[in-house]
């Protein structure tokens, strides 16, 4: 099954099927016969608060997560049965790793599965890292892929939130972001009555998340509150209803190019390969009922 679903990934996404040769410096990892096409390894996975977050019944925790080895192993866990996986609101993150590097070759290079539909988009930022020390660890240099928002206006480069452990149960998380900006991260008991919202493994009071913030284009249809549109942003983000890198044979997959990847000034970065993919939450709001507009991943796949 999953042999035919890779099939028809690299086939909607123009693919040819390339053989790449141990050539591109010291630390490449070349693809074998033995390679998987899918993730092998979640590196780290950092959720701001959301109702997903400590979620037993349809974010599927155990209640048990309190370390960060244990939420490491709940995101592999669900990632393995292409479960979703939330990231909370903004700034919310997961990294992941593959058993070879993956090459930078004409057209996509590799794909994230979501689980957005065409009234919901909660896109994510994807950022790629090259193991450029060979010591096998993500901390090296990210660099974030561009998408269609990456000059927009609205859009918030080094954009920060800091959240704030709530002082009892039941109670909606605080922020402030980097411009001064408070706000809450709403509890909704009748949707998700887990305690809180605040991941239980964080040991900090506080903690704060960093990343580029994309203006949030969510709208009320209803004029009462009772429907939530969140439209799709043009192309360049996980879990997003693209017209342009969206799967329509394949349930909510957006495919990638390596050779979108810029620096911290924008610029182009070539990179003939990366080893490691963080996917981050792009935006800070919410939709009534629905809460904190939070990025999901369910799969990760080399093309």
């Amino acid at each position: 099954m999953i042999l035919t679903i890779l099939a028809v990934i690299v086939s909607s996404c123009n693919i040819d099927e390339t053989f790449t040769a141990p050539d591109k410096g010291e630390h490449y990892r070349p693809q074998t016969t033995a390679s998987s096409k899918q993730w092998t390894e979640v590196v780290e996975y950092c959720p701001a608060p959301g109702q997903f977050i400590g979620d037993t019944k349809t974010g599927g925790f155990t209640g048990n997560e309190r370390s960060v080895a244990d939420a490491v192993a709940y995101a592999e866990m669900r990632l393995g049965k292409k479960s979703f996986v939330s990231l909370g609101a903004f700034g919310g993150y997961i990294v992941v790793g593959f058993d070879h590097s993956i090459d930078n070759n004409e057209g996509y290079d590799f794909a994230i599965q979501g689980n957005a539909f065409d009234t919901s988009s909660e896109p994510g930022i994807v950022w790629v890292m090259q193991d450029e020390n060979g010591n096998g660890e993500a901390d090296d240099t990210w660099y974030a892929l561009a998408g269609s928002e990456a000059s927009a206006e609205g859009t918030v480069e080094n954009y920060s939130v800091t959240y704030f452990r709530p002082e009892g149960d039941e109670q909606p998380v605080k922020w402030v972001d980097s411009e001064g900006v408070e706000g809450e991260v709403d509890y909704l008991k009748t949707y998700h009555p887990q305690p809180s919202y605040y991941p239980a493994w964080m040991t900090e009071e506080s903690y704060t998340l960093t990343g580029i913030r994309l203006k949030e284009q969510n709208y009320d249809k209803s004029g009462n509150g009772q429907m939530w549109i969140l439209p799709p942003y043009g192309w360049g983000y996980a879990d997003n209803y693209s017209q342009t890198d969206w799967l329509p044979t394949f349930k909510a997959v957006n495919c990638f190019d390596i050779s979108q990847a810029i620096d911290s000034d924008g610029r182009a970065i070539k990179l003939e390969y990366i080893d490691y993919i963080k996917v981050v939450t792009a935006c800070n709001g919410k939709s009534g009922h629905l809460g904190e507009i939070s990025t999901e991943v369910c799969d990760f796949y080399d093309l």
